[in-house]
């Protein structure tokens, strides 16, 4: 366990900045700066399992997904205030989409690098992590902000109505709930983040096994 540390280290702080940085929106809203710092999990996930294998790579998730649950266990007492009335700094259909999006996603991203690891040095970590990000930014987005979701209560929905004003799709196409338009802005990102992770990713991978 002791040489997992380092990715354990690595995923616990990209959980934690990233649920920090969650609260500061740019680009009129659309994005947050955890949006950025997030996908780099997939990067943690992809070295851990080039180098010490899928069962030890599954055991970093783990530990990211429990922080993860701390954090919004954390977040969910946190109580701000707007427009006249207090919210918790962190929804429980928020909370709820985020675990199992994470969780889902990254032992997705195991397995797919898993059955591609023999071949090119790129294809397994972008393939990876661009089907798996996508699957994890639909999860969040579903469960999170669908109005389709018929799980939760309205007192739990009330949280988050906010995400089906109607509004331009990415402000400038046809109208759309806002969820949508955050879903995509967040997939832009996740997709352009994949690609940068794969100069990390081979520098790391060539010092190691030089």
């Amino acid at each position: 366990m002791i040489k997992l540390l380092p990715g354990i280290a690595a995923m616990a702080a990209i959980v934690v900045a990233s649920n920090i940085l969650v609260q500061f929106l740019i680009l009129d809203g659309l994005l947050t700066w955890g949006a950025f710092t997030y996908p780099f999990a997939f990067l943690v996930t992809d070295l851990m399992n080039r180098i010490y294998g899928p069962k030890e790579a599954r055991r970093v998730v783990f530990v990211g997904f429990i922080t993860g649950v701390i954090c919004s266990l954390i977040g969910s007492q946190i109580m701000l205030e707007g427009d006249g009335y207090e919210y918790p700094a962190v929804a429980l259909r928020i909370a709820i989409g985020s675990g199992i999006a994470f969780l889902v996603a990254q032992l997705c991203d195991v397995a797919i690098f898993d059955r591609l690891r023999e071949g090119l040095w790129w294809r397994a970590p972008l393939a990876s992590t661009i089907i798996s990000s996508a699957l994890d930014t639909a999860l969040f987005f579903t469960i999170a902000f669908s109005s389709s979701v018929p799980f939760f209560s309205e007192a739990v929905n009330s949280e988050i109505s906010w995400a089906w004003e109607s509004m331009p799709l990415l402000t400038i196409g046809p109208d759309y709930p806002l969820w949508v338009s955050l879903a995509l802005a967040d997939w832009v990102v996740k997709l352009s983040v994949a690609l940068i992770a794969l100069v990390p990713f081979r520098i790391i991978i060539n010092r190691i096994f030089a």
